[in-house]
């Protein structure tokens, strides 16, 4: 252990996977303890297993991120685990791939209510408890998607991002005066396994090899690559870092510059 982080206290939600994982284990490895949240506990007690091993203390919590009740437990369980909240990052997420005439309500009401609804939520409980500390730091996951980048799968999921901008931006003006920094991450393709299933399914649909099929995929972004993972914890771990101090109600890009392309 020894890091960046040392001694902070981080709450990942939707850490069982992907990009929350590899956020958990970045926080980690630079020294933070941290608090596993995931709608999957047996997911999250392995994400606990893979931190410990950089020397730090973990956690496990179950918890979905649309339910103001479970919200309110999983703020509530990390402060009693680790003793007080230093970071938050608002990972949990949820979408699918969907034309818009397609989207009915219930697609509509699960992607505000986990990816918008929940990000607010949270925040705002987390929120409380850094009022008292006197200082924090609140990373939201966002999306390209919420940018304006219209080659999105799914409308339902992009508005839902776009909101989680809006509240950044807000809540950093908000919330700046109480020594809180509230800054975004907007990811752009990022291979986690959900999308490195959903290539081999297209790839399978239209008679290609799966590399062909990544190949695609990179093709518009001008880098010519897609994210990792840890590509997008990195920043998470700049930005809850002493280097970021006076960085807040920013969103930054990690998509190898498809948005602008």
């Amino acid at each position: 252990m020894g890091g960046q982080l040392d001694g902070l206290k981080v709450l990942v939600t939707g850490a069982g996977g992907g990009i929350g994982e590899a956020v958990a284990l970045g926080m980690a490895e630079a020294g933070a303890d941290v608090s596993v949240a995931d709608i999957d506990m047996a997911r999250a007690e392995a994400v606990v297993s893979l931190a410990e091993a950089h020397g730090v203390k973990a956690y496990a919590m179950q918890a979905d991120c649309g339910d103001l009740k479970q919200i309110d437990a999983m703020i509530e369980g990390a402060v009693s685990n680790m003793g007080r909240l230093d970071v938050i990052v608002n990972n949990a997420g949820v979408t699918r791939n969907a034309f818009i005439m397609d989207i009915d309500e219930a697609d509509w009401d699960r992607m505000h209510r986990v990816n918008s609804k929940g990000v607010f939520f949270a925040m705002q409980r987390a929120a409380r408890q850094m009022i008292e500390q006197g200082e924090g730091r609140i990373i939201n996951m966002a999306s390209i998607a919420g940018r304006g980048f219209s080659a999105t799968s799914n409308a339902a999921y992009a508005a839902s991002k776009g909101a989680v901008l809006a509240m950044t931006y807000v809540a950093a003006h908000q919330l700046g005066p109480k020594n809180i920094n509230v800054n975004a991450i907007c990811p752009g393709v990022t291979f986690t396994d959900l999308v490195d299933k959903l290539i081999e399914d297209r790839a399978e649909e239209q008679g290609r090899t799966v590399p062909e099929m990544r190949e695609i995929f990179e093709r518009p972004i001008p880098i010519r690559r897609g994210n990792d993972p840890s590509d997008v914890a990195a920043l998470a771990v700049f930005l809850a870092s002493p280097g970021a101090r006076n960085i807040t109600g920013q969103g930054y890009n990690v998509d190898g510059g498809l948005i602008n392309s």
